[in-house]
């Protein structure tokens, strides 16, 4: 199939942006790489009246480091978070998530913004970006204002953005020495959405678990944190973190989808199994090994 009939707005500022999203209202959509969008409008499941492209609003783009913060661009691509040596050094977490997206292909165009902004709840950025407490920087016709991570995501697919916001760059906390981060996920295929997933972020302090962030993915409506189990493992000594229990009281209290693709009982137990082995692996980088 091909898309319905819709104007093209390319502006090269974000108060052009703005301004094009208010004077189209819930008839606009933005376009900020298009790897889902892009499919979703071929299928006719979805359809709106004009695109606004962000490509090339160059403002939205880069990494910078400052004030305990690494800053991402909206418009960033995936392929450069996972290749970029500050993301490495000082959120690895988002390196680690960034290299299960889809496949090369994906990540070269996609980015960071538009894969948060679109809330989908078995992608791996928006979990990143809720377990590590990151801040949303938004514009909007009223100016400018933050969302935490921790109230962007209100649904499936839906955020806090009203229709003439746009996501503008994401700001994540960068962890002190001693830390470590995975990201564990389970699909069909290579490149497939996860069917379920984690990630997870452990500080180390003197021997105990001083600090810890378990998010999930695909387990709800949106990414969720495992909160119960966070508070569980901080003050244990690493020797004695028991991460499988941990992984059952993770998912004790979630209620997770049933599809084609899996039942809730599946997504149930593997996601258990899939937060032990992140812990696991977490604590390991921290403790340097």
């Amino acid at each position: 199939m091909k898309p319905a009939p819709f104007d093209y707005h390319a502006p090269t500022t974000l108060d052009d942006a703005v301004g094009l999203l208010r004077e189209h209202g819930d008839d606009a959509k933005v376009l900020a790489g298009g790897q889902s969008l892009v499919p979703i409008l071929a299928m006719r499941l979805a359809r709106f009246d004009a695109l606004v492209d962000l490509g090339r609003v160059d403002a939205l783009r880069g990494i910078q480091r400052s004030n305990g913060d690494v800053s991402v661009g909206a418009m960033t691509t995936q392929a450069t978070i996972e290749r970029d040596p500050t993301i490495a050094a000082h959120v690895p977490l988002l390196a680690k998530a960034a290299r299960l997206i889809g496949h090369f292909q994906i990540r070269n165009r996609g980015t960071v913004g538009g894969s948060i902004a679109h809330a989908d709840p078995a992608a791996e950025l928006p979990a990143v970006t809720l377990a590590l407490d990151a801040a949303l920087d938004v514009a909007g016709p009223e100016g400018m204002r933050t969302v935490p991570a921790a109230d962007f995501f209100v649904s499936t697919f839906m955020t806090a953005l009203e229709s003439a916001d746009v996501l503008t760059a994401i700001r994540f906390p960068v962890w002190g020495a001693g830390s470590g981060f995975a990201v564990e996920e389970v699909a069909r295929r290579y490149g497939d959405f996860a069917l379920a997933g984690v990630a997870c972020a452990v500080q180390v302090e003197r021997g105990n678990v001083g600090r810890v962030a378990i998010a999930m993915f695909g387990m709800g409506s949106t990414p969720v944190r495992a909160a119960t189990a966070e508070a569980a493992a901080v003050g244990t000594p690493v020797d004695a973190l028991d991460v499988d229990e941990l992984g059952r009281v993770a998912v004790q209290d979630l209620d997770p989808p049933s599809d084609i693709h899996a039942s809730r009982a599946y997504r149930h137990k593997v996601g258990a199994v899939l937060v032990g082995r992140a812990l696991r692996r977490a604590v390991e980088e921290a403790n340097g090994g």
